[in-house]
């Protein structure tokens, strides 16, 4: 049986949609610029860090939060069944987009948190985004969400 869409699903996606806009261009943006001369951010800030520039932090916040949001908006709307997916789903009674969406909802809160060991600092940014993954994952433990993701739902 099909569950209707409701307005949580849609913020959800709208919630996905946005972090991933703001990860494609922070990301892109660094690995252009890996000084961090776009983002006007000094290579200062990694001091202490694995990196000597904004480059891999840039890779993986283009890829990791930026494509892989992106490219859950399509099964979070079809649902497509690639069993390949369900490899990393951790819940064999919920649709594998929905686990890879609270997948992605922790992956911004530690990458949050990392941002804010190595720069030694909370800035305004760092609470914003934070907020938003929480609010990521609350929004997709909702009741009328999951009960959209279930598998005997499809």
């Amino acid at each position: 049986m099909k569950t209707k869409k409701t307005l949580a699903l849609y913020i959800l996606l709208f919630l996905l949609a946005f972090l991933s806009l703001g990860a494609l261009a922070g990301g892109a943006a660094l690995i252009i610029e890996p000084n961090g001369g776009i983002m006007q951010m000094p290579v200062t800030m990694l001091k202490g860090s694995p990196f000597n520039n904004f480059l891999i932090p840039g890779m993986i916040l283009f890829t990791v939060l930026g494509v892989f949001p992106a490219l859950l908006l399509y099964p979070l709307i079809k649902k497509p069944q690639l069993v390949w997916a369900n490899l990393l789903n951790i819940y064999s009674d919920m649709y594998w987009a929905w686990t890879y969406t609270l997948y992605v909802g922790f992956a911004l809160i530690i990458w949050i948190n990392v941002q804010i060991f190595i720069v030694k600092g909370v800035h305004i940014i760092h609470i914003i985004y934070v907020l938003l993954g929480l609010v990521i994952i609350a929004v997709a433990l909702l009741p009328m969400v999951k009960k959209h993701y279930l598998k005997n739902e499809q």
